[in-house]
């Protein structure tokens, strides 16, 4: 493998970073798109109407590889929101749908680390109602604006291995796969294998295009079927799959 930089010993190092200082953290405030707002989470204003909102599946499968829940009642649910949504990290956002003007699914920003420009998008819980809609893609979307227009250098997604959907939905997005990390966690009482995703700054510029390619209204015919695939669009961005 060639290497472009060395020291003076003549041993590899990697590409100098004069007068780096680090980035922001993200801002607690909103994003809007032409489909959906990405805003910070508030359980009096969204806890409500996102139970509801997954309470349309009452399998709860969505539940299976997240850290939280099920939540039986809707007391539960709003106490864990309160108790577990509200700092600065993770920092909780819900997914606001245009269409409904209500909330339906919740991401959040975690593990930030402004001083090496690395953070990851977590606790990714998309109900019934924003499944498959523009929306949904278009929160990570903004969100993944929001992260690289701040300087981050490096936009992670992880996940339980075996949760086949998540993956798909990682590449999908443009986020090249980097390897599993074994026994990562436990949690819920089982073992888990962590899946590693991950976009980085030199490949946002492409994806952005992607992104905005896939969103234009252009691409959904009359019955809101996609012309375009947003997985054909970023596939050539993708530096691995798995």
């Amino acid at each position: 493998m060639k290497h472009d930089h060395t020291n003076e010993l003549g041993q590899p190092i990697g590409p100098p970073m004069p007068g780096w200082k680090g980035v922001e953290r993200p801002p607690r405030t909103a994003m809007a798109g032409r489909y959906c707002r990405v805003e910070p989470i508030d359980p009096a204003h969204h806890a409500e109407d996102l139970h509801r909102a997954n309470a349309l599946d009452p399998s709860n499968r969505n539940f299976t590889y997240l850290l939280s829940g099920p939540f039986d009642t809707f007391d539960a649910y709003r106490k864990w929101m309160e108790t577990s949504c509200l700092g600065d990290d993770p920092l909780f956002h819900a997914i606001v749908d245009f269409d409904t003007g209500k909330a339906a699914g919740v991401a959040s920003y975690m593990r930030i680390d402004p001083k090496n420009a690395v953070i990851e998008v977590g606790n990714i819980n998309y109900s019934p109602l924003l499944q498959r809609k523009p929306a949904a893609t278009e929160a990570m979307y903004l969100m993944m604006k929001r992260v690289f227009e701040l300087g981050y250098r490096r936009y992670e997604w992880k996940c339980d291995s075996l949760n086949a959907p998540s993956r798909a939905a990682a590449q999908r997005l443009g986020f090249s796969y980097e390897g599993i990390f074994r026994q990562a966690i436990i949690y819920k009482g089982r073992s888990r294998d962590t899946a590693w995703y991950a976009v980085i700054d030199s490949e946002w510029p492409a994806l952005e295009h992607a992104f905005q390619r896939w969103l234009d209204p252009a691409n959904f015919d009359a019955q809101g079927n996609q012309r375009e695939r947003l997985s054909d669009l970023t596939a050539p961005i993708l530096k691995q799959r798995g």
